[in-house]
């Protein structure tokens, strides 16, 4: 985070030099692409630093007779662009969730405690970044800036 701050402090003089309308664009631009980072992170479901996601508790995987349940990744919906949404405007750029599905990923992202439906007792979540700025994404964030300026 102390490098998105730096980041932040040399940069953002420049960009105040920029029409609002350039800088809208910029934001927007940002957004798009980090919200596409994002979403390969959740679909390789690993967290920022690189660790992968806490395993999803063992269920029956027979129900009824004759029926039998798939292992399904965590968060298929939540990574769509549906409801992982990106925007931006001339002051700052944005991505996050919308909804109801904000809540859910805000109780995996911190690892809060929830209940699974309204009368089930409380559990607590493991806590699965959805997230968070790597390395890479850190870099991408300045080629684009510089690339952007220099234009």
């Amino acid at each position: 985070m102390a490098d998105l701050e730096a980041l932040e402090h040399w940069v953002s003089p420049l960009i105040q030099c920029i029409e609002p309308a350039a800088r809208t664009k910029l934001a927007r631009t940002i957004a798009k692409d980090l919200r596409r980072s994002q979403q390969q992170r959740v679909i390789a479901q690993r967290n920022p630093d690189g660790s992968p996601y806490a395993p999803r508790k063992p269920r029956q995987l027979r129900g009824k007779n004759g029926r039998v349940r798939r292992k399904v990744k965590m968060f298929q919906k939540l990574r769509t662009v549906a409801y992982l949404r990106a925007g931006g405007d001339a002051a700052v750029a944005t991505i996050g969730f919308t909804g109801r599905i904000a809540r859910i990923a805000r109780i995996h992202q911190e690892g809060l405690r929830d209940r699974a439906a309204v009368a089930a007792p409380f559990v607590l979540y493991e806590r699965r970044e959805l997230l968070g700025f790597t390395a890479a994404e850190t870099e991408n964030l300045k080629d684009i800036l510089l690339s952007h300026l220099t234009n």
